[in-house]
């Protein structure tokens, strides 16, 4: 049994579902788990919704919906599915709208991430539906599997915590003997009191390392519009090379320095069980791609992440103290309230620096909340760079034209935070 993994970019439009029914068809006789994301920029539709709603602009979200619906219904009409295809569609079209229309109840404050988690995966079950929909038109015995039952959470809105356990099982239940095939969503979960709840932005690769651990998959591919994972960004870097393979802990390391090629969370269920993950190009779906798995690297390619907007944030004790543990377990509690992750952090006697993503909805408050207790200083548009497997000349590369005001190395790793030289 394999686990394929179907982003919004490969289900875009009806080519792209055509294209993706194709790479399916190889798979026909074999059983096969596919989980797709939301359509194109769904999910980004889907988030102004939520802020007009939360905002108590029923009119105004509605006519966001509308639009995510003639999307939608421009897609399926090139396909002409009959009308018993159609009805889930259509009956999950109505379902938001009643939904939408509905105010907000004034007796108690509603949690924003809760809204947020009952409207935004809308965008997973829709493109499932008109996958599903169609692999059934052209004649494939297709399943549709609701994740908001399977992949049981806590009720961490936006970043719901798996029960391992719990969906491990009820996985298990659902698939039975004969797997066949199966279309599912990414990116969602649920409750044990059936709220739908979210794993984090871009977690549909998390999603399928779920059902991957869950079943013992015998491999997962997660299809890309890249040929694979690619030893920097493009948008970023010139001259970027394939890497073919990667082990578990280069893998993870990228993702969690900020790679965008594969989720951070979705290496360790899959290295924990010795399951190969393969990143491949649906554009081009016979190129070998990338294997992520135990493997050995000989001589591993230098790679290169970059995060942009970064915030440089500099704390300062008020009196005469330093550092110490009883400072910095505030500092991480007042980061954690705030909902802002930590980049990178550097700890002298006299200073804590901390390296964050510039966020103008949360950032604010926390530095509010920060002066409070120390003295803050910062600098803003900067950039963090992370080079995994460096030497001098891939540093001196990437400091052409910039300012370098924080560097921290390892043995494998350096992380330099710079900005444009003025």
């Amino acid at each position: 049994m394999r686990v394929y993994k179907f982003g919004g970019a490969s289900v875009r439009d009806a080519a792209g579902i055509r294209n993706v029914g194709s790479i399916i068809q190889r798979e026909a006789n074999n059983d096969l788990i596919v989980v797709v994301s939301a359509m194109g920029k769904t999910t980004n539709a889907l988030e102004e919704i939520v802020v007009s709603y939360m905002a108590g602009r029923a009119d105004e979200a509605l006519l966001r919906w509308q639009n995510v619906v003639i999307m939608h219904e421009l897609i399926i009409a090139e396909f002409e599915f009959p009308s018993d295809l159609l009805a889930p569609i259509r009956a999950t079209f109505a379902a938001v709208a009643s939904k939408l229309a509905a105010p907000l109840p004034g007796e108690a404050p509603v949690s924003y991430d809760a809204v947020y988690d009952q409207i935004v995966p809308i965008g997973e079950v829709i493109s499932t539906q008109i996958v599903a929909a169609y692999l059934t038109h052209i004649g494939l015995p297709v399943r549709w599997a609701d994740a908001r039952q399977l992949v049981r959470t806590d009720d961490t809105f936006r970043e719901g915590k798996v029960d391992w356990a719990t969906t491990q099982s009820l996985i298990q239940e659902f698939m039975g003997d004969q797997i066949g095939l199966i279309v599912t969503q990414g990116f969602i979960g649920g409750t044990a009191d059936a709220e739908t709840t979210t794993l984090g932005r871009e977690g549909s690769d998390y999603s399928a390392a779920i059902f991957g651990y869950s079943l013992g998959a015998e491999s997962i591919t997660i299809w890309k519009d890249v040929p694979g994972v690619l030893n920097a960004d493009p948008r970023y870097f010139d001259e970027t090379v394939l890497l073919p393979a990667l082990t578990y802990q280069d893998a993870t390391e990228l993702a969690y320095y900020g790679a965008t090629v594969i989720h951070p969370k979705t290496i360790k269920p899959l290295q924990n069980k010795g399951i190969p993950l393969y990143v491949k190009s649906f554009v081009k779906p016979d190129q070998p791609g990338t294997l992520v798995g135990a493997v050995a690297v000989e001589k591993p390619t230098p790679s290169f992440i970059f995060k942009v907007n970064q915030l440089l944030i500099s704390l300062h004790p008020t009196d005469f103290s330093f550092i110490a543990e009883d400072n910095l377990s505030l500092v991480f509690g007042l980061f954690a309230t705030a909902g802002v992750k930590i980049n990178l952090m550097q700890l002298t006697a006299l200073s804590f620096s901390v390296v964050v993503d510039s966020k103008p909805d949360r950032i604010p408050d926390l530095l509010d909340r920060l002066r409070t207790h120390f003295r803050v200083t910062y600098n803003e548009d900067l950039e963090l760079v992370t080079i995994r497997h460096y030497d001098q000349t891939t540093i001196d590369r990437v400091l052409v034209g910039k300012k370098l005001l924080l560097e921290q190395k390892s043995r494998s790793t350096v992380q330099l935070v710079v900005r444009d030289n003025q």
